[in-house]
């Protein structure tokens, strides 16, 4: 039939086959689900990290990436790299280094950030009553996003350090560029949500009441 294949000539779905079309069918109705556990999963780590600016040692942990941005070290005192003979191990309390930090307003300038990422927390949550300022709030965690992301240009800390061996720079990341570098995501978290609350507020009775008045 010159190489056409009859409907005939097609092989019967087996068991397994239906099973997967039934779970591809059942894939396509999270899309909901998945939506709401990006946002509420963005505001639990929001809440989270910005809690935690209230402990002295996520306020020390933070140092080297403030210290280094151009968008952000005006808010301490001592210029980089003073912080590096200064720096707590996380559990471990220095008082030197406490006074230190102290008098570099680390522990102020920790609690404002915290309080800010709270806020852009709550703002994302605020979802399904109030769509517009919830989109507001994940803009800001866009920002917040490329500040963060930008750190990989701006902090040494985020690469491998040379200290003799082999294995160092560009693109080994260390342990605080592998912590920046997951910001890619909260990215893309906060652009979906972003345009999911834009298009639950353009739904809203209100602003469709006054497009319909013009």
């Amino acid at each position: 039939m010159g190489g056409k294949r009859l409907a005939s000539d097609v092989a019967p779905l087996t068991i397994t086959d239906h099973m997967l079309i039934m779970l591809l069918h059942k894939a396509t109705e999270l899309d909901r689900f998945g939506m709401h556990l990006l946002r509420y999963g963005t505001v639990l780590v929001l809440l989270w990290i910005g809690g935690l600016k209230v402990y002295k040692y996520e306020a020390d942990g933070i140092v080297p990436f403030v210290a280094n941005s151009p968008v952000m070290r005006f808010f301490y005192h001592f210029d980089a790299p003073d912080y590096k003979a200064h720096m707590n191990k996380e559990g471990q309390v220095v008082p030197e280094n406490r006074a230190w930090h102290e008098a570099n307003h680390t522990y102020p300038f920790a609690l404002g950030l915290g309080a800010v990422i709270c806020i852009i927390g709550l703002l994302i949550a605020l979802y399904p009553w109030f769509p517009t300022l919830s989109g507001l709030g994940s803009f800001l965690c866009v920002g917040m996003s490329l500040v963060t992301l930008s750190f990989l240009i701006t902090t040494p800390e985020t690469w491998v350090p040379d200290l003799g061996g082999p294995e160092h720079g560009f693109p080994l990341l260390s342990g605080a560029g592998r912590l920046v570098v997951k910001d890619v995501i909260m990215l893309g978290a906060s652009v979906l949500t972003m345009a999911d609350a834009a298009r639950k507020a353009l739904l809203s009775p209100l602003v469709q009441g006054q497009g319909q008045s013009r």
